[in-house]
């Protein structure tokens, strides 16, 4: 945040850049879901469009890896599965359209 000083001796708050930042973390969240569901699917209505939004953001905010967080997702839900020996269970979010992945119990 930094702080101008006008003429008149006043000074002013400039919130530019926290704002710009926020714009660009939702301009690609929004390219995401565009990319991996609304352009896959055919939405019925505002109902179901709330329901499948609902649906993908659990899934981007528990399992999907993020690169930024060294391809672990923000607030994990469960153990991330490793690529070892294990078995893998596959469950699919959305109707198949997506999958995520655990390790078998």
């Amino acid at each position: 945040m930094h702080l101008k000083r006008p003429a008149n001796g006043l000074r002013r708050r400039n919130d530019r850049a926290p704002a710009s930042t926020a714009a660009a973390a939702v301009s690609r969240f929004v390219l995401t879901v565009r990319t991996e569901v609304t352009d896959r699917m055919l939405i019925f209505g505002k109902r179901h469009l709330r329901t499948i939004l609902a649906e993908y953001e659990t899934h981007y905010n528990g399992r999907r890896p993020h690169r930024s967080r060294e391809f672990h997702p923000p607030r994990p839900d469960y153990p991330v599965a490793g690529l070892s020996q294990q078995r893998i269970l596959r469950r699919p979010v959305l109707g198949g359209l997506i999958n995520e992945y655990e390790r078998a119990a």
